[in-house]
């Protein structure tokens, strides 16, 4: 049979019979590649061929499920408790960052409880097992091939019909009946499809590492994110010492959890104390410029401190610039401090940071945000004793956030005697010294600075 040629959507999956500027799909520019069409949709006709009936909904039998723990708190804590048998898990992150690292230890703890099959597209055994010495991930219950076709990989996995599969990565594997390369859109979706059909069906849990674009995007085409059941982000900075796993989709859990680990020589070693960690470099002393912000990750309380530098503008325009929090937030913080407050931003240069270089996007690190601002402004410090967590309205009012008895608890124990919240959120804490609070922005500033 004589293959057509057609045009793919890398973002999106969209197919045309020319080549277009625009994805008509998903408005994605220069995104259409050029692929041979396969004479048939695998992917989309095997997943129907399952030979079940309808039934009602009320004679499904229901089991419980019986999550397998990593032996990992971070990874189990993102995860929903543990992995979940039947389950397509997808790790994505920038090259370098430990998304192998990671896996090939939790493949390695579970291997002492069930057998697990590392199948490498990328690297050849005797790299893995390298790798896996240097990391002390050595078992005989984890098993390792290098293979890239998906169909010798599908018959391994029936043959050894393991509970845990890693492929490393989806990128890599081919399906023979796609005449595109490996890596393109149609390669990603028909492998991918195959892969679930096989967990589905047989019950193992599968791991699928993704490489991502130069936009932080998880490369291939958008279908994939959404036929898996759970999509994990590896995020961190080169020259920082730890990572961020956060979850993303979570057909199983919540999708608000983070892990942190730290990277060192024998692989990633989880972070029980988050907070710490990102308060250990803490600036000492009258510091004018900083405010500690308290931040829940899911169902974590996370204290991050915020640096700020306000400062006259050498140009005509002045810069606004952020690191690990929104840039339009404190463009808005900006404004209600002018408008509010009366403080004269606009002829300022502003520079806002998260120490650490983690990422804070809930408006409850408004607050801290406008301290830390104000603070470099007047040249007067913030209490160091003080943390704070709050919402800024427009018309300068503190809205009050939700969890503020976990993030409360969290500055207690790292040494924190005051705590700043708007009125509505201190109303929970009854005669407690220590819960400062304020219904205006102009009045939390004269609470938190020292002038």
């Amino acid at each position: 049979m004589r293959l057509k040629t057609q045009f793919n959507c890398r973002e999106c999956g969209q197919r045309s019979a020319r080549w277009l500027g625009r994805c008509p799909g998903c408005g994605a520019w220069n995104s259409f590649v050029e692929e041979s069409s396969a004479p048939l949709a695998v992917g989309a006709a095997v997943l129907t061929s399952t030979g079940d009936v309808p039934c009602p909904v009320t004679e499904v039998s229901a089991f419980a499920e019986e999550r397998s723990p990593t032996g990992i708190g971070e990874m189990d804590r993102v995860l929903g408790g543990g992995v979940v048998p039947g389950s397509l898990i997808l790790l994505g992150g920038d090259p370098g960052i430990g998304k192998s690292t990671l896996l090939l230890q939790v493949a390695h703890l579970l291997s002492r409880k069930m057998q697990v099959l590392y199948v490498s597209g990328e690297e050849s055994t005797r790299q893995v097992r390298l790798r896996a010495e240097r990391l002390g991930a050595l078992s005989p219950g984890l098993l390792l091939v290098c293979e890239n076709n998906i169909d010798t990989v599908e018959r391994h996995l029936k043959s050894l019909a393991p509970p845990v599969v890693v492929i490393d990565s989806i990128q890599t594997v081919y399906n023979s009946d796609v005449s595109s390369a490996p890596g393109s859109v149609g390669q990603v979706r028909e492998c991918a499809a195959q892969l679930m059909r096989l967990a589905k069906t047989t019950g193992m849990s599968i791991f699928l590492v993704g490489h991502v674009t130069k936009e932080g995007l998880l490369a291939g085409p958008r279908v994939l994110e959404h036929m898996v059941d759970t999509v994990l982000y590896l995020e961190g900075e080169r020259h920082q010492f730890f990572r961020v796993l956060r979850c993303v989709k979570n057909r199983f859990g919540s999708t608000n959890e983070i892990g942190i680990f730290e990277m060192r020589g024998s692989g990633l070693v989880e972070v029980t104390n988050p907070s710490a960690l990102f308060l250990v470099q803490r600036s000492q002393g009258d510091m004018p410029g900083t405010a500690v912000a308290a931040g829940l990750e899911g169902t974590r309380p996370l204290l991050v401190e915020i640096q700020a530098l306000v400062s006259p503008t050498s140009y005509g325009v002045p810069r606004r610039m952020t690191a690990g929090v929104d840039h339009n937030r404190v463009a808005l913080i900006a404004a209600v401090l002018e408008k509010r407050v009366g403080l004269n931003l606009g002829s300022c240069d502003l520079y806002v940071s998260a120490a650490g270089g983690v990422k804070l996007n809930e408006p409850a690190v408004d607050l801290a945000i406008a301290c830390a601002m104000a603070s470099s402004f007047r040249d007067a410090p913030v209490d160091p004793g003080m943390a704070m967590a709050g919402e800024i309205g427009l018309t300068g009012e503190i809205r009050p956030v939700n969890g503020v008895e976990k993030r409360v608890n969290e500055a207690v124990k790292l040494g924190f005697s005051r705590f700043l919240l708007s009125t509505q959120s201190a109303a929970r804490f009854k005669e407690d010294a220590g819960i400062v609070a304020a219904d205006t922005l102009a009045l939390a500033l004269e609470l938190a600075l020292k002038l």
